[in-house]
């Protein structure tokens, strides 16, 4: 199991090292990166200092073994999902104000200290990625699984948790257990809103190969069984990619691609709410090379980097998907790599970058990870 669990997260960022380099940090060529943050570690607002001490003092909180994953934004506050992938991470869901630039964002557990109790399952334990829908709920997947890059505990059933951003009261509590099996393997979350204003939410279970979609007005969920041709090309099941696109029309497309796969696929989500996926899985494209798949503008614009490389480009989805119409919206940087891109602060497209090859290999240092995150610009 552990040995599943690593192989599958290293996947997931699919980072190569970088080569060293004078600066992490690009020269501003742009107003808007007066808006960045680069630091290394996370910093928390704790309750009180003796409580920190207790934290660090009972090994519940290692500064080095604490590193954000994913973001979304909702006015100026940017959250982040924090998994623990290791021991002495004391918080897995967290949010920061962006108004105020200082040297690093600190960071404020969210919803609130209570709600981040490991082996408490009416709390999150390990919150692998996070979702803001139209509604301005943020969907939080948290596996139950935890020190997954070590010896993967089981602590909690798998759960979906939606939380107001604007009052910070939970709404809703989804249950997966029912929804999964020994062998599943949850890695992203799409929240839509469908016309009737009803929501729903697409999981990906990618050991199974499958999706889980769960309507949150009727309390309901079911398994969607994808067909073989998704894991062409594929060694393993490694990493199901989520992105949903919004036509101008107002319908939605989920684009769907396991990391090693050779092809993108798509499907209309209206065929997931009414259960009648059959056949309806279409191939958007053959990919030129592997490609991670980072987060799209809530739009038509998917956003995504090859596997290794630092560059992010952007492919407008109403086109056909093709090298010619992939365009380079930023160059990356020596020594961080991106793993999230969402539309956010001041209506500008963010990206969330790491070093999380580092991590992995346990190297970066007793401060933690170096990490930055900044609006995309075309330099």
């Amino acid at each position: 199991m552990a040995a599943a669990w690593t192989s599958a997260l290293v996947a997931i960022l699919a980072v190569a090292v970088a080569s060293a380099a004078p600066s992490c940090d690009p020269t501003p060529t742009s107003p808007v990166l007066d808006l960045s943050f680069s630091w290394h570690g996370v910093v928390f607002e704790w309750p009180c200092l003796s409580t920190k001490n207790i934290y660090v003092s009972s090994g519940r909180y290692i500064p080095k073994n604490v590193i954000p994953t994913r973001v979304q934004f909702s006015r100026e506050y940017a959250f982040v999902a924090l998994p623990r992938y290791r021991p002495g991470v004391p918080v897995t869901l967290a949010r920061a104000s962006l108004k105020t630039k200082a040297c690093a964002p600190v960071f404020v557990p969210f919803p609130c200290w209570s709600l981040q109790e490991e082996g408490n399952c009416n709390a999150l334990q390990n919150v692998v990625d996070i979702f803001l829908d139209a509604n301005e709920i943020l969907w939080a997947l948290d596996v139950g699984v935890v020190n997954t890059l070590e010896q993967p505990i089981r602590r909690c059933p798998p759960k979906i948790v939606g939380i107001s951003t604007k009052t910070g009261q939970l709404v809703k509590v989804v249950d997966l257990s029912s929804l999964v099996c020994s062998a599943s393997r949850l890695q992203y979350v799409v929240a839509d809103v469908a016309p009737d204003g009803h929501t729903f939410l697409y999981v990906s279970d990618a050991a199974t190969r499958s999706l889980i979609v769960y309507d949150v007005h009727r309390g309901r969920g079911f398994r969607v069984m994808l067909p073989k041709a998704v894991t062409e090309g594929c060694a393993s099941r490694d990493v199901l990619y989520l992105a949903l696109s919004r036509r101008p029309c107002g319908a939605t497309v989920l684009f769907i691609s396991y990391l090693s796969s050779s092809r993108l696929f798509s499907i209309r989500t209206e065929y997931l709410r009414r259960g009648t996926p059959n056949g309806r899985l279409i191939t958007a494209g053959d990919k030129p090379s592997k490609l991670i798949v980072l987060g799209t503008d809530g739009g038509s614009a998917l956003f995504f980097r090859y596997k290794g490389e630092g560059d992010i480009y952007m492919w407008n989805t109403l086109t056909c998907f093709k090298s010619d119409n992939f365009e380079l919206v930023q160059r990356g940087g020596p020594c961080r790599l991106s793993t999230h891109v969402a539309p956010g602060y001041k209506k500008l497209m963010w990206t969330l970058e790491s070093n999380f090859h580092d991590y992995i290999q346990g190297s970066t240092g007793c401060v933690g990870a170096s990490i930055r995150l900044q609006p995309i610009y075309k330099n």
